[in-house]
C-alpha cells in the first residue's frame, strides 16, 4: 500500500478509470454478440439494427481510448459485410 497521499489518490483515480474502461468494453463485447445472435437468426432489420449500437459503442470506445482504432475499424467491417451478406 501506498503512503504518499498522492500515491494513495492516484490508486483511487485508477480504479475508478478501470472500471469504466471495462464497462466500455463490455458494451462493446455485448453489443456484437446481440448483432451476431440476430445475423445467426437471419433476421435484417434486428442485425441492421444491432449494427448501428455496434459501431456506436465501438466509436465511443475508441474515443476514450480503450480500443485501438484499426481494431475498431476491423470489427466494424466484418460485422458490415456479415450483414451486407444477409441482404
Amino acid at each position: 500500500m501506498a503512503n504518499i497521499k498522492s500515491s494513495k489518490k492516484a490508486i483511487k483515480v485508477i480504479a475508478k478509470k478501470t472500471e469504466a474502461n471495462h464497462e466500455y468494453k463490455a458494451r462493446v463485447k455485448n453489443s456484437i454478440k446481440n448483432c451476431e445472435k440476430a445475423i445467426e437468426a437471419k433476421d435484417v432489420a434486428a442485425a441492421t439494427e444491432e449494427l448501428k449500437k455496434v459501431q456506436k459503442n465501438i466509436d465511443t470506445a475508441v474515443s476514450k481510448g480503450v480500443i485501438k482504432k484499426n481494431t475498431a475499424d476491423r470489427e466494424k467491417s466484418r460485422l458490415n459485410n456479415k450483414v451486407k451478406g444477409m441482404k
